[in-house]
């Protein structure tokens, strides 16, 4: 059997000719295909070439954002919004899940979209974090799930208004600004 390194090469003569290396006439002077025939990349170069990639916010920057779509309330869900407006209706009673993802929908005209990849890993890490208590509708089966919001929570909600404040006034005064700039009726 022909040494993997020699095809190689000898791909690389016959491409070198032609400039393409997955031009047919080079597969036919190795007697190969594409398939199995290239080496692995040896670990050693794999981590250069990890240290020389760019790093993760520089990426996102060169891309034109954060990695967030939605540049009216991108900014606004990681600072918080999400866990404030989860807090702040178990506040006022109980709730689960689907409920929860509703409410919000709601509360934002639908201008903050929550689905349960989001809803239920939040939901755990804020009784995790003892913001929130959650308990089955009935224990002997899973059910829903209510989440009622615990004294710390109740403080954490508070934190989060406090700080978030700024900036929905930010985004406010930032839509109302282009509203009186196209002369749209308020």
């Amino acid at each position: 059997m022909e040494d993997v390194t020699d095809c190689t090469r000898q791909r690389e003569r016959v491409s070198s000719r032609t400039g393409d290396p997955s031009d047919p006439r080079a597969l036919e002077a190795t007697g190969s295909s594409l398939r199995g025939t290239m080496e692995p990349m040896a670990p050693r170069a794999t981590e250069e070439a990890v240290a020389q990639a760019a790093p993760l916010a520089a990426a996102r920057a060169a891309a034109g954002g954060s990695g967030s779509a939605d540049p009216l309330v991108g900014e606004l869900r990681r600072a918080g919004l999400l866990p404030l407006l989860v807090l702040h209706f178990l506040r006022d009673e109980p709730s689960y899940g689907n409920a929860l993802m509703e409410r919000v929908a709601s509360a934002t005209n639908g201008l903050v979209a929550v689905n349960p990849n989001t809803m239920y890993p939040l939901l755990r890490r804020l009784e995790a974090d003892g913001f929130v208590a959650g308990e089955w509708e009935h224990p002997e089966r899973r059910s829903r799930r209510f989440y009622r919001v615990t004294s710390e929570g109740a403080a954490e909600r508070e934190r989060l208004a406090g700080e978030l404040a700024p900036r929905l006034d930010a985004v406010a005064a930032g839509v109302a600004a282009i509203r009186a700039e196209l002369e749209l009726p308020v």
